[in-house]
C-alpha cells in the first residue's frame, strides 16, 4: 500500500507541475487525475512486465487518455468547470481529450515507467 500511496502522490505533484509549466496554471481535479494516472502506469507496469515497451506505452497513453476523458465528462460537461476544452484542436472527442495529447501521453510513458520500475523494486517502499 506504501508503493501504491508514493505512486499516487508522485503522479499527482508530477503531472501538476507539467500542467503549471505548459499551460500556466491548473485546477485540483488534475492533481488527482496525476495521481490516478501514475498508479495506473505502476499497474500496468506490474501486470505488463513482460510485454514490450511499445506496447505498454501505447496501453499507458489510450488509460491516460480514458481517465483525462472521464474527469473531462465530470468536471467541464456535467459540472460546467470549463477546466479545459479542446474542441478546437484537430481529432478531439467531445471537446475533452484530442490525439495530439494522447500521442504526448505516448512519449511520457517512457520515463513514466521507468520511474514506476524503480518504485517497484524500491526497498524503501516495501508493501
Amino acid at each position: 500500500m506504501l508503493k501504491i500511496s508514493f505512486t499516487f502522490a508522485l503522479g499527482a505533484f508530477v503531472y501538476t507541475c507539467i500542467e503549471v509549466l505548459w499551460r500556466g496554471y491548473t485546477h485540483i481535479s488534475m492533481t488527482i487525475t496525476g495521481g490516478v494516472c501514475l498508479v495506473l502506469l505502476y499497474m500496468l507496469n506490474v501486470y505488463l512486465r513482460d510485454t514490450p515497451l511499445f506496447i505498454k506505452c501505447l496501453a499507458g497513453a489510450l488509460s491516460i487518455t480514458a481517465v483525462e476523458l472521464a474527469v473531462g465528462c465530470l468536471v467541464n460537461l456535467w459540472l460546467h468547470l470549463d477546466v479545459w476544452d479542446y474542441s478546437a484542436m484537430p481529432y478531439d472527442l467531445m471537446g475533452q481529450v484530442c490525439l495530439g495529447y494522447s500521442a504526448m501521453w505516448l512519449l511520457l510513458c517512457l520515463p513514466a515507467f521507468f520511474i514506476c520500475e524503480r518504485i517497484r523494486r524500491s526497498e524503501l517502499l516495501r508493501g
